[in-house]
């Protein structure tokens, strides 16, 4: 019997990948461990290995498509083996190996009919094999479907289109729907329909509103006046998130500033140090994240997660940060930042981030971040609201840095202070923790050489 070759899962929030390029066509031979596809999530890019030696001998879905995970995706066996009862709903492409033999018709199954006074009314008269080992593999129950074939007999196109018919859940929409607490619709917004985590309501929820008639209809702008860019793959995966955070928690942003005149002399220093001390491609993000690193620790409110109903409050700083790249905003994380010294902070910050833009980040590289920091300054920004990273409570925004007006003894001057907005889940921390959270870390940064000896 072929073996089915299943988009690889990617973590437990990822629902589905891209298929950025096919390695291998149908006829081709395969060994065990062969690179078959190249699949893209919202974070990485994943190869795909054959699970087992032999000809590829179909591909369900091409180059673009958004597939769930867990879904059929290729059949690799035999030469001429049959392939059909593999194909999943939602196939986008029957591309196939060309079969040594055409395959057998089906052949007649006998039906037994009840005789017997008072008997029941017959059933339906007979299953095809093929109809019957689908509606096995898929759970399908054959006694309420109507048979389309001679005589009414069900057919394997009764038992796929009793499949399409169905409800099709992403693997974590099913598990939000078998803990309970959430309903589905008939159909989803994912491919072919597909119910994703965001289709849910949760139960009791008033259903939304139906949107009022427009009073006027809309003008479409003029034939050839813009360019049509498809919300699918990437793009889909992080507009869903934003508005599923937004959602779902409830955001409170605190806005506040820090000298910045000994992170600029700091850096300056660091820049003209000697090459062999390997300290002068440290950045003011970088002295930011050290920062925020040390802090974290004694502030354990905002370096939590919230899952399921409890606050987790982690020893180590598992510190994101958000990455500008092609296919849009990347988070790696590095591990344990607490416990690394600057310049090694500032060589694997570097390293993550160019495995973030040139898509070959790991599935590790990406995960288990307790905190998050995002960095606009570089491009003038001076304040803004970042998101939350669920179940992240916390994310801290870095702008630019600006003359502020001071007093220092009875005088006025104007002092380099750089921007800082901390996002907190005001569900889980309260404004007064993440305050003084925040003020510690301005309190660190104005001394930051003093915060290099700790």
């Amino acid at each position: 019997m072929a073996t089915a070759v299943a988009m690889p899962k990617q973590g437990q929030t990822v629902e589905s990948c891209i298929i950025v390029e096919w390695k291998k066509q149908p006829g081709d031979t395969v060994a065990e461990g062969d690179i078959l596809c190249e699949v893209e999530t919202d974070k990485a890019v994943v190869e795909v290995p054959s699970p087992a030696a032999g000809t590829l001998l179909a591909r369900f879905f091409e180059v673009g498509d958004d597939v769930p995970v867990l879904t059929t995706i290729a059949a690799v066996g035999r030469p001429g083996e049959a392939v059909d009862d593999l194909a999943p709903a939602g196939a986008t492409s029957a591309a196939s190996a060309p079969a040594a033999a055409a395959a057998p018709s089906e052949p007649p199954q006998a039906v037994s009919v009840p005789t017997a006074e008072g008997a029941p009314p017959s059933r339906a008269p007979g299953i095809s094999p093929r109809a019957h080992h689908l509606a096995e593999q898929r759970q399908i129950d054959v006694g309420a479907l109507q048979g389309s074939g001679p005589q009414g007999r069900i057919v394997e196109r009764d038992v796929q289109a009793a499949i399409t018919a169905q409800p099709k859940f992403s693997p974590v929409a099913r598990a939000m729907v078998e803990r309970g607490g959430y309903t589905a619709p008939t159909q989803g917004s994912g491919p072919g329909g597909r119910v994703m985590s965001h289709d849910l309501s949760a139960q009791g929820a008033p259903a939304p509103a139906a949107p009022l008639p427009a009073a006027v209809p809309a003008t479409p702008a003029a034939a050839g006046g813009y360019e049509v860019v498809p919300v699918k793959g990437i793009r889909r995966v992080i507009a869903d998130r934003m508005l599923a955070s937004l959602q779902t928690t409830a955001q409170l942003t605190l806005n506040s500033s820090a000298d910045a005149r000994k992170l600029m002399a700091l850096r300056r220093g660091l820049k003209a140090s000697a090459p062999e001390l390997g300290l002068q491609g440290v950045t003011i993000n970088d002295l930011v994240l050290f920062a925020a690193s040390r802090i974290l620790p004694q502030h354990p409110a905002v370096n939590a997660l919230f899952i399921d109903n409890e606050i987790r409050q982690y020893h180590d700083v598992h510190l994101g940060f958000a990455v500008d790249t092609p296919r849009g905003l990347i988070v790696p994380v590095v591990q344990r930042a607490n416990h690394l010294s600057l310049r090694r902070l500032a060589e694997e910050s570097k390293r993550l981030a160019t495995a973030a833009q040139t898509g070959k980040s790991t599935p590790d590289e990406l995960a288990g971040g307790t905190f998050t920091v995002t960095n606009l300054g570089h491009l003038g920004i001076e304040h803004f609201t970042p998101i939350l990273n669920p179940p992240q409570v916390a994310i801290l925004g870095v702008s630019n840095v600006n003359l502020k007006p001071v007093e220092v003894d009875g005088e006025l001057e104007f002092v380099p202070h750089i921007g800082l907005s901390l996002t907190i889940n005001h569900q889980v921390v309260d404004g007064a923790p993440g305050a003084r959270f925040l003020q510690a870390l301005g309190r660190g940064l104005a001394e930051i050489d003093l915060l290099l000896a700790i």
